[in-house]
């Protein structure tokens, strides 16, 4: 990394990185998904609303075929658990780069789980190994062949190993029974061989059925690091070792290294803190694009982009705005920094609270964008999957 004397980055200068970089300022609106994606890395796709919300909320011509295309028809986004073991849609191109430098390495952990709960805690007449469950998977990729796609019902009818249960927590409290079709399509998912298809039912549908994907390319692991830690500098930075690290899920040691493998440059935060920035990335002049709002959803990739977050998120503001497992809800933002929380009632009207007084002009700039959120979105009704305390609040009011 740099050791040259270091750059210091004010606030207001990382909050209009922000807004042309993570495409949120009106101006910076692009024509893709896979733009939006490649933009923010990957967008979050662990509820499958903020595929869609996010990627939206960002493109010049919000549509949800827009999104469709690149999931189901094109194909060139697809879905990997992997930062976090948080399920992340990316483009195609840099799906090798996520894979090798961190999925792989938590689907091995997933498999060895996996295997731990079928032979602990399985209902079946027949115990498990690994020979067994390489059966039962190759079972499932060859019904797959066959039917072309299928939900997890339909293949528990080709598969009847699937349709065994796993009773977890015996005897507590919690006690509670988990099909072996779901964990193993999970993991058969994880390991890169399946994928979720077009829904049954409208795109805020949680019943897809799974179809194969070609293997993704293996790539040298620190390579995959490197690669992923650039993409990441050039979106996010400046960021903080413990940003880099937190936002990958990579040990330490793993983030030191790649941040050493591009030539990270360190420079200095507001707070003090040293942040890193891509060595080319330095004499960005990176002035204001001008006033923006924007109403991103639960879990968007900016809003948890960082472990650090007070330069856009007052901790004041954080028991409001996030469930107890610190997953961020919807939120509204004016210049860069998140001053309340927006929701969708029953009857489809968008309503919001701010939790500071931005003035007039934010304000009328919000209720534009709750009106091409509420175009766009049309009859659909949108619930995220992890409430918050003040989404609730909204809903209910």
């Amino acid at each position: 990394m740099s050791s040259s004397p270091r750059a210091r980055f004010t606030d207001d200068r990382r909050r209009a990185r922000l807004a042309r970089r993570h495409l949120l300022h009106p101006g910076r609106r692009v024509g893709s998904v896979e733009e939006v994606a490649d933009a923010l890395v990957g967008l979050h796709a662990t509820d499958a609303a903020t595929v869609y919300l996010s990627a939206c909320a960002r493109l010049t011509e919000p549509s949800p075929a827009e999104v469709e295309r690149a999931l189901y028809e094109d194909v060139t986004l697809v879905k990997l658990l992997s930062m976090r073991r948080t399920l992340f849609a990316v483009t195609t191109e840099l799906a090798p780069y996520v894979s090798s430098s961190t999925a792989r390495a938590i689907a091995v952990r997933e498999r060895a789980t996996l295997l731990k709960h079928l032979r602990e805690n399985s209902e079946g007449h027949a115990p498990w190994d690994e020979q067994r469950l390489a059966r039962t998977e190759q079972e499932v990729l060859d019904a797959l062949a066959a039917r072309g796609e299928a939900t997890t019902a339909e293949l528990n009818k080709d598969v009847p190993a699937l349709r065994e249960t796993l009773l977890m927590s015996p005897g507590k409290p919690y006690e509670a029974r988990q099909s072996v079709g779901s964990r193993v399509l999970r993991m058969l998912a994880s390991d890169g061989h399946l994928r979720r298809a077009r829904p049954r039912g409208s795109w805020t549908s949680s019943l897809y059925p799974w179809a194969l994907v070609p293997q993704i390319p293996d790539i040298d692991v620190r390579e995959a690091k490197a690669e992923l830690a650039r993409r990441w500098l050039a979106s996010y930075g400046p960021a903080t070792e413990a940003d880099l690290k937190w936002w990958t899920g990579w040990t330490l040691g793993d983030t030191r290294k790649a941040l050493a493998d591009v030539g990270a440059a360190e420079v200095g935060l507001a707070d003090g803190a040293a942040g890193y920035v891509l060595p080319d990335d330095l004499a960005t002049a990176d002035e204001a694009p001008g006033p923006w709002a924007a109403l991103l959803p639960g879990l968007d990739p900016t809003a948890m982009g960082w472990r650090g977050r007070d330069w856009y998120l007052s901790p004041d503001h954080v028991p409001a705005l996030f469930d107890r497992a610190g997953n961020i809800g919807p939120t509204v933002w004016w210049n860069g920094r998140i001053i309340g929380a927006w929701a969708q009632r029953a009857d489809g009207e968008i309503t919001w609270r701010l939790l500071t007084d931005p003035g007039r002009e934010a304000k009328t700039a919000i209720t534009t964008e709750a009106t091409r959120l509420s175009a766009w979105l049309g009859p659909v009704r949108v619930t995220p999957r992890f409430r918050t305390p003040l989404e609730r609040e909204l809903v209910s009011g």
